[in-house]
């Protein structure tokens, strides 16, 4: 994303959905940018903070805890990894006109999203399946066309390229359902019943068949304002 991004020292970056802190550690450290990064979560910020300073990178990350609604300022690129789907349907015009205004008039934003089809995003929205039930309470997938809409409508932020990668989370997903029946005896260690490990196996296998048959993707979108002019942003493939 860095890469994509065209990320480099000095640059300003937002990062929308703090995680664990590993992305704005990686831009700092790697990129030499000065990056602003957000979550809500508590825990996500105590472990973060701890992370950060760690690394010695406190001069380079300002870390924060508050809403994206709630900040301010002006930035060279903006990065958001699924914390889109989260937002909730009725917001997403928020999220679009706030990212647009935080970014300077030749900035750049990229989210990574996880999607539904356009075709059932707007049933399947209103419904409450095993997945939302269970595992992501709260949660709403997005469509990439109706982020695109959104954007367009809401924003002078445009579309420059949409990149689906869905395959590579079905291999991921393969991979953490062979390696956690290969743990199978720690995780009971761990106090784990034997229906929470089911669920979990059930849980990794309709993910892993959603995205091997694009019913479920993950995609970059990458939008730039009206006044970036830049070259051809590269492919994940030519990434790695």
């Amino acid at each position: 994303m860095c890469r994509k991004l065209e990320l480099k020292p000095g640059d300003q970056l937002l990062e929308i959905g703090t995680g664990w802190g590993a992305l704005a550690m990686h831009a700092a450290r790697e990129y030499g940018a000065n990056v602003t990064t957000t979550t809500i979560s508590k825990e996500q910020y105590e472990l973060a903070r701890e992370r950060i300073e760690t690394a010695g990178l406190q001069d380079q990350i300002t870390l924060l805890q508050c809403d994206y609604r709630e900040l301010s300022g002006q930035y060279d690129k903006l990065v958001s990894i699924e914390m889109i789907e989260a937002v909730g349907h009725d917001y997403y015009p928020t999220f679009m006109r706030h990212c647009d205004q935080l970014l300077k008039p030749e900035g750049q934003a990229l989210f990574q999203a996880i999607t539904t089809t356009d075709q059932i995003y707007h049933s399947a929205r209103k419904e409450t399946d095993f997945i939302r039930r269970y595992i992501f309470p709260g949660g709403n997938l997005p469509s990439a066309t109706h982020l695109l809409d959104v954007a367009t409508a809401a924003s002078q932020l445009r579309l420059f390229q949409l990149e689906d990668f869905s395959l590579d989370y079905a291999r991921t997903l393969a991979e953490w359902r062979k390696r956690f029946w290969a743990n199978a005896a720690t995780v009971r260690a761990q106090g784990y019943s034997e229906t929470f490990m089911r669920m979990w196996d059930y849980y990794l296998a309709i993910c892993e068949a959603a995205f091997s048959e694009h019913h479920t993707s993950v995609v970059h979108m990458l939008f730039t304002k009206p006044r970036c002019i830049r070259g051809p942003a590269t492919s994940i493939n030519q990434l790695a």
